[in-house]
C-alpha cells in the first residue's frame, strides 16, 4: 500500500458488547459465507493481557446468528474443526491480499 493509498485508507470497524456489557472496537479484516454460515475474521483494536489478546497479532472468528428475538449478533465459533477450516479460508485471502500490494 503506497502513502496516497494509505491516506485514504478507511477500516471497517464494528462494536461488540460483551456479556458484561463492555464495549470493544474490531476492525473487520473479511468475511466469508461457508456451510450455511456467515463468518467475520475480526482484529481487535484494543489489548486484553489476561486473555492474551494482542491486537497487533490475533484476528478472531466469529459467526453472524440471531438471538431469539431475531436480531442479528456475532457470536465465537463452538466447532474447533470447522473454526480450523474457516481460518485456513481467511489466511488464504489474507496471503492473497499480500501478494497484490
Amino acid at each position: 500500500m503506497n502513502d496516497n493509498e494509505l491516506e485514504n485508507y478507511d477500516a471497517d470497524l464494528i462494536s461488540l458488547l460483551d456479556d458484561e456489557g463492555n464495549e470493544y472496537e474490531f476492525e473487520i479484516l473479511d468475511e466469508i459465507d461457508y456451510k450455511d454460515g456467515h463468518y467475520y475474521a475480526l482484529m481487535p483494536l484494543f489489548d486484553v493481557p489476561e486473555e492474551g489478546i494482542d491486537s497487533q497479532s490475533t484476528y478472531m472468528i466469529f459467526e453472524a446468528v440471531e438471538d431469539e428475538s431475531g436480531e442479528p449478533q456475532l457470536a465465537e465459533v463452538d466447532d474447533d474443526d470447522l473454526l480450523d477450516e474457516i481460518a485456513e479460508i481467511f489466511e488464504a485471502n489474507f496471503d492473497d491480499e499480500d501478494l497484490t500490494e
